[in-house]
């Protein structure tokens, strides 16, 4: 066997040799048949081959395996697929059989059979040792320890799907993600109908923004033969991201056509209408999600963050039984506990009772910030980092470069600063659309850093310093590129809303330099306290204590203040309270400073009827108003750790303090 494996001529040689010796002898007819088909004879070992089969019950598996092999590499699909059947049949808890069935179906036209086969071969390998050992390893964080045994037992043989798999996640865990895309894509290359396997590759496919590759394969999940919600779900999150919400929304009612009680299906819907705009809907999806499951805490709180739905008393006792319920649960189920919470302070502010409304908020954040990983010091260290790299020396040393598209309007600053505001005034222009906070800037910035924290530079500026005017071309139309996704209109100039990209107003710059960065600002107290008391779906980690939220405040006005003294004029500043006093003129101020004429529809912005995704929705789809302005006078006896935190940046607003 030893010949075999590394010289099939000698392996042959020896087995005629033995043939001689005793003719007919079932083990050396078997090696030469085994010999041929690696010197690439196939067609010569299916003779020997089926007569073993018939006549040799001791080698009919290894005769069985070799015979559809043999037939496979000859073209002769349905004798493989004969053979692979009886194989199947036989030893059902062998994977490699049905992964090569599934190949043999495939090349036959049958891609359903296929898929099913794909699938039995998945199912069968949860019966192998190996991977059952290297998948407790990784369960149990011993990494390098599952990978070896992987790696190993893909060294000894030509292909198997489901270690493939497995050894992606690894490299998924490890934040290793080419490698992992890398594994899993290779895993439903060999087997299309490995299910799990395709999930987890859109998965990744999100997780690094390539929707339309994420799109490609969910279509393809989609048609598998085992139908199933879970598949049906996973394309319209895609659709969502993508901003085909009309997509989105006909396959959640079509789900909920069979599964009317399916309070997650609902609630999916519910984002949906209102991200249209379609507010009565939403309400009513979000109630059928809570009457479904009384305990859904993300379904009360989409309710509170449509911020016109008014909590009445039925509604408190509903979350407050829902917060008991909770408690009484062995099993921790934190995300819908501080989602009642931040619920409950919603509904408690409506009502007028602030004390308890904030002890809600507070239990809610308290809670939410056990979750999240923040380090305000390490925040402010690479905003200095950032601060002290972009100053007008540098600037001016760096020269020209960068990709000339005009096409960005970055609206940037902090969350509830009035930046939905900014974004729906402008793509209400008939020469910009509005997309939705893109993170493609942010996936650039940090791919820098990177380069940073794994040691090839000592530090940012350092970094930074390299990019030739070519690498900030090639950066700047990456983004162009990367963002082109995102537009469905054929309007000139689109909004990026990161609010987050305040941090790279330098790196904007430099990559894009005619891109437009607009900074929407909010008095400090108003802002950070709106900001704390608003639940994110995800990110803006910095939120969920008052003194983080005024620190990161703190470090955006330093940081900003610092980029408006070294590049005069390249960043507009929208003062929300100027916005709300004097629309118009400063509706007016922003176009000009963009270059756009002015338009009407610019003051009519609440009939414009595009999606929108974020917290705003629905205050932006009204003219503006006061209501907000002074809500966080209500709470002013509980936010001294912001106050104090803020410092001198507070009385200095709309300004900032001197030497900032």
């Amino acid at each position: 066997m030893r010949a075999l494996a590394k010289d099939p001529a000698r392996a042959s040689t020896l087995a005629r040799e033995a043939l001689r010796m005793a003719p007919g002898h079932p083990h050396a007819i078997l090696i030469e048949a085994q010999a041929l088909r690696r010197l690439g004879k196939p067609r010569a070992a299916i003779a020997p081959l089926t007569d073993l089969v018939r006549r040799q019950p001791g080698l009919f598996f290894a005769a069985l395996w070799e015979l559809a092999q043999a037939a496979s590499e000859s073209g002769e699909a349905e004798r493989a697929i004969a053979a692979l059947e009886t194989l199947t049949r036989q030893q059902p808890k062998v994977s490699s059989g049905w992964f090569l069935l599934a190949e043999q179906l495939r090349k036959a036209g049958r891609d359903e059979d296929a898929w099913r086969a794909d699938l039995s071969g998945v199912h069968a390998s949860s019966n192998d040792p190996e991977l059952v050992k290297a998948a407790m390893a990784m369960n149990a964080e011993r990494l390098d320890e599952a990978a070896a045994l992987l790696e190993a037992k893909l060294a000894r043989g030509a292909g198997d799907p489901p270690s493939l798999r497995l050894l992606g996640e690894i490299h998924w865990r490890r934040g290793e993600m080419d490698e992992a895309l890398a594994y899993v894509e290779k895993a439903i290359a060999m087997a299309p109908g490995f299910d799990l396997a395709r999930s987890f590759l859109i998965r990744l496919l999100l997780q690094n923004n390539r929707l339309e590759a994420a799109l490609e394969q969910a279509e393809v999940l989609d048609r598998s033969p085992m139908k199933g919600p879970g598949n049906a779900l996973l394309k319209a999150s895609v659709l969502v991201q993508l901003g085909e919400q009309e997509r989105a929304r006909t396959i959640y009612e079509a789900l909920l056509v069979d599964q009317a009680d399916n309070a997650q299906v609902w609630q999916n819907l519910g984002h949906v209408h209102k991200t249209l705009g379609a507010q009565d809907e939403a309400v009513h999806a979000y109630r059928q999600a809570v009457t479904h499951a009384p305990t859904m805490g993300e379904a009360w709180w989409s309710l509170a963050n449509l911020k016109t739905v008014a909590f009445d008393a039925n509604d408190i006792a509903a979350m407050e039984s829902a917060l008991e319920t909770l408690a009484s649960e062995t099993e921790a189920r934190g995300e819908d506990v501080f989602h009642l919470h931040f619920s409950l302070g919603k509904a408690l502010e409506d009502a007028g009772d602030h004390a308890a409304s904030f002890d809600h908020y507070d239990k809610g954040n308290r809670l939410r910030r056990t979750m999240v990983l923040h380090d305000a010091d390490d925040f402010s260290a690479e905003v200095a980092a950032t601060r002290d790299t972009f100053t007008a020396p540098f600037i001016a040393a760096m020269g020209a470069g960068g990709c000339s598209a005009p096409d960005p309007i970055f609206v940037v600053g902090l969350p509830r600063s009035g930046s939905t505001l900014v974004e729906q005034i402008l793509a209400s222009h008939s020469q910009v659309e509005g997309t939705m906070e893109l993170p493609e800037m942010m996936i650039i910035a940090s791919r820098l850093q990177a380069r940073v924290d794994e040691g090839e530079f000592p530090d940012f500026k350092a970094m930074v310093s390299t990019l030739t005017p070519t690498d900030r071309t090639r950066l700047g139309e990456e983004y162009i590129e990367r963002t082109r996704v995102h537009r469905q209109s054929d309007k000139p100039l689109f909004i990026d809303k990161m609010p987050n990209n305040w941090q790279h107003v330098g790196l904007i710059r430099a990559i894009l330099p005619e891109a437009k960065i607009v900074d929407a600002r909010r008095h400090p107290l108003s802002c950070c306290f709106s900001g704390w008391k608003q639940h994110f779906a995800r990110g803006q980690t910095f939120t969920y204590d008052l003194a983080e939220i005024g620190r990161y405040y703190s470090d955006y006005v330093s940081l900003m203040a610092a980029y408006d003294i070294a590049a005069p004029g390249a960043v507009h500043r929208v003062i929300y309270e100027d916005m709300v006093a004097d629309t118009e003129n400063e509706v007016r101020r922003l176009l000009d400073h963009l270059g756009l004429p002015f338009e009407p529809a610019c003051l009519e912005f609440y009939n414009n009827r595009r999606a929108v995704r974020t917290a705003s929705s629905e205050q932006v789809r009204q003219p503006i108003n006061t209501r907000g302005l002074e809500a966080w006078k209500q709470y002013e006896p509980w936010l001294g750790p912001l106050v104090e935190v803020l410092g001198p940046v507070l009385p200095a607003y709309p300004g900032v303090p001197a030497g900032i």
